[in-house]
């Protein structure tokens, strides 16, 4: 008998009779006697044995498994599902549920980890969450129960919840965990936790449900230039983001796409930052979007911005080059440095009306913040940029890179800056961003009045986050909701006589409760003037394709600001 016939029914054998661990390792080894020269067959000897062999597999196949169902035993259960019945051998019957362990007296049985989706897709039963509402011209969301979810970290392990929450996440105080636990909101390993006290384990899967509160956002309605099967175009108003990050969810371009028009499953070929308007584009196809991202990589993508900046821009074509670095994710801040990425923006002045000047922007590489970073290094800052255009940069406001403040030192003072003038949310801190070890003590006063996210942000865009995410609420925005029963866990609450601000940001009637912090505050609504900012992208253009948006008002060369006193700036 032929050695290639002797192999191939072998591999038959060890098909119908062993795993396929086994199998594989018989095959590979088979393959290192050939190619090592031990075994001697001619190439056409070998491709019939090889063929043969392929045959008998899918012959196997085919009688033991219907196509398709390649995870399904004979049985009809999950090969998963077998493992976790009950077996006995000679040590004794293990226990059901356990992976196979036994476990000792006391001990809690903690699951294996769920396998991470990799994308995130959103579905009516995400935006059934909540609704809208509008108000005064901005677009608010009435708050709604949510779960947060996280796995164990490592340097929890071995720490009680009580201490994690404690040091952990600061939007609240241990005193109202305490009570969330008492009411069944704060459950590990989907089981209700009364008592803080517990010792976490690793792959402990740990749920909070809050009640959570959104930031409002411009009321302008979202336009769809194009949507031809393969791309979504649509003209993104400033003040919202892109997608679910931070304090933000049914507020953002992905979920009002999903409520209001029944658009979901989209793919994000950019993003624009949130106080960014203008065109955005998505993918609706897979390979639409891999087209997309190839002439994003290749940079044969043209992108032309329109901004309104301080001062009167130099007349002609102006280049910017000066390297950019990411200072803080957390707030979303750059700056030029020598260390930083090379980058690339030319400038044209368009007009210029005495005060103010509106500049076209065309940025050839895609650094954060780069327009408004190169704009603030020439002298002329976009004239609203709550960033770049910030006091807090010193005298000269960061031109020619003179700043005179460490790193550390800049993130106080922007953050000082605005908490005093109660605009904290005009920052990118609400946003998909992280926070370093080293500055987290500089947001502690800010974490508790805003609650912001914690999560760790790998990458120029909340898509490209990479790592555990941990909102100090508990857990990430990309996980889903619970439905709780609303006379389990709403309750009427007063608001804080503290407060003195008029405002139409109160909790409506109905959906409040008793352990949200949010629903005691009165919070000044802000304007809509403040959630915009003079930066617009105008137009992307392909080989084969243009999208572009008319000229925003305050483009218009004609255009002057209107003044306002510190007293009119707020409702």
């Amino acid at each position: 008998m032929h050695v290639s016939t002797v192999t191939a029914n072998l591999l038959t054998f060890l098909v119908a009779h062993t795993s396929q661990k086994a199998r594989f390792i018989f095959l590979y080894n088979v393959n290192r006697l050939f190619s090592c020269g031990f075994i001697h067959l001619p190439f056409e000897q070998n491709k019939l044995m090889m063929e043969q062999a392929a045959k008998n597999i899918e012959t196997l196949s085919d009688d033991k498994e219907p196509a398709g169902e390649t995870t399904t035993t004979k049985h009809g259960k999950r090969k998963n599902e077998e493992l976790d019945q009950p077996e006995t051998s000679g040590r004794g019957k293990r226990r059901r549920g356990a992976g196979g362990k036994k476990l000792r007296p006391g001990e809690r049985y903690i699951p294996p980890p769920q396998k991470r989706n990799p994308g995130v897709s959103f579905n009516q039963e995400h935006f059934d969450e909540t609704s809208y509402y509008f108000e005064d011209g901005l677009r608010k969301v009435y708050p709604y129960y949510f779960d947060f979810k996280t796995y164990c970290k490592g340097r929890w392990v071995g720490k009680s919840l009580a201490e994690v929450f404690k040091n952990e996440f600061r939007a609240e105080s241990i005193e109202y965990y305490q009570e969330a636990a008492k009411e069944g909101r704060i459950r590990l390993n989907e089981t209700p936790v009364e008592d803080l006290s517990v010792v976490l384990r690793d792959n402990d899967l740990m749920r909070n449900t809050v009640h959570r509160h959104e930031p409002p956002v411009v009321g302008t309605p979202l336009q769809i230039l194009v949507d031809d099967g393969e791309v979504l175009v649509v003209d993104k108003p400033a003040s919202i983001p892109v997608h679910p990050c931070g304090r933000f969810r049914h507020n953002t371009v992905i979920f009002i796409l999903g409520k209001e028009h029944g658009i979901s499953e989209l793919h994000t070929v950019h993003r624009l930052d949130r106080l960014t308007s203008g065109v955005l584009l998505f993918a609706r196809t897979l390979e639409t979007s891999k087209k997309l991202d190839r002439l994003v990589r290749d940079r044969q993508l043209e992108k032309e911005y329109v901004c309104r900046v301080e001062g009167e821009f130099p007349e002609g074509e102006l280049v910017c080059e000066e390297p950019i670095l990411v200072v803080s994710f957390r707030v979303g801040l750059c700056r030029v440095d020598p260390k930083g990425k090379e980058c690339r923006t030319v400038f044209q002045r368009l007009s210029f009306n005495g005060k103010t000047s509106v500049v076209r922007c065309f940025p050839l590489t895609g650094r954060t913040h780069q327009i408004r970073v190169h704009l603030q290094f020439l002298g002329f800052p976009i004239l609203n940029d709550p960033i770049y255009g910030s006091s807090a940069w010193g005298p000269h406001r960061g031109k020619g890179g003179l700043v005179g403040k460490s790193n550390e030192e800049l993130l106080k003072a922007l953050v000082e800056e605005h908490r005093s003038q109660e605009s904290l949310l005009l920052l990118d801190m609400d946003d998909c961003v992280g926070i370093t070890k080293e500055s987290e003590k500089l947001f502690e006063v800010t974490d508790k009045l805003e609650g912001f996210s914690e999560s760790v942000k790998s990458g120029e865009s909340c898509q490209e986050r990479k790592g555990d995410g941990v909102d100090n609420k508990l857990g990430n925005t990309e996980n889903e909701s619970i439905k709780e029963p609303q006379n389990r866990l709403t309750a009427e609450s007063t608001v804080d006589s503290t407060q003195t601000h008029e405002s139409t940001q109160k909790t409506p009637p109905g959906t409040r409760d008793r352990l949200c912090s949010e629903c005691k505050l009165v919070r000044p609504d802000p304007t809509k003037k403040e959630l915009i900012m003079y930066l617009h992208a105008l137009r992307y253009k392909g080989a084969d394709f243009e999208y572009k948006t008319r000229l925003p008002d305050w483009a218009e060369e004609s255009w002057e600001e209107n003044t306002q006193s510190p007293s009119d700036r707020r409702h």
